[in-house]
């Protein structure tokens, strides 16, 4: 019997926030500015983690957010971010993650909510030439959108494609494409949230992801 390593995948596109880059407490540090400023219902402890397994719509219904006050709220927290960069590490592993990737072969993009200069900026410059394809500014659901745009520029079908995020919504758009999807249980969604909705993988360490991408078989 002879050991064949073959990948499952052969383009991973990655979201950011919570999923790469370790943003939550720094989101919750700068969440009720945020609220204030745009007249949106304030939240407590309880609150927030009971959000933490909702739907996005629903987060937006408790909030009291608007559709169209979006993009507004968008475009303050790219602010922000860009303001407060070093304060948003990345998670352990996720150099390691990305060159081993690289090193066999499998294309990585990343789709994000976020600017592309503040994207970059959190991955740092080797990490982010690692990188092949980026899709950003996407609207709280507009990631679709931007997963079919990377498809194309990559020529990979749907079906060699994993989608890793932390979100629901994250799960919804990759389902929209027909790519599978990765849930990291270390994001902004609780893990039991994400379960409930049977993505095709749910991560506990960066180790796993690379793992399920990257198949071992004997023949």
């Amino acid at each position: 019997m002879t050991d064949i390593s073959a990948p499952r995948y052969r383009l991973v596109i990655f979201d950011l926030d919570g999923t790469l880059a370790d943003s939550y407490p720094w989101f919750l540090q700068n969440l009720h500015s945020v609220l204030e400023r745009f007249g949106l219902r304030r939240v407590d402890g309880h609150d927030i983690e009971r959000l933490r397994g909702a739907d996005p719509r629903d987060i937006l219904a408790h909030l009291g957010v608007r559709r169209w006050k979006l993009p507004m709220i968008a475009r303050h927290i790219r602010q922000l971010k860009s303001e407060h960069h070093a304060a948003i590490p990345l998670f352990p592993g996720v150099d390691k993650l990305l060159q081993a990737l690289n090193a066999r072969g499998i294309v990585t993009a990343l789709v994000s909510s976020d600017a592309e200069s503040n994207v970059r900026r959190a991955l740092g410059s080797r990490n982010a030439e690692l990188i092949e394809h980026y899709a950003c500014s996407a609207s709280m659901f507009g990631k679709a959108a931007k997963f079919r745009r990377v498809l194309r520029k990559a020529g990979v079908p749907p079906e060699e494609v994993l989608c890793i995020g932390d979100e629901i919504r994250d799960l919804e758009a990759a389902r929209a494409v027909g790519a599978a999807f990765g849930a990291v249980s270390w994001g902004y969604t609780c893990a039991e949230a994400l379960r409930k909705r049977a993505p095709d993988a749910l991560f506990t360490s960066m180790g796993d992801i690379l793992k399920t991408v990257w198949v071992g078989k004997t023949a």
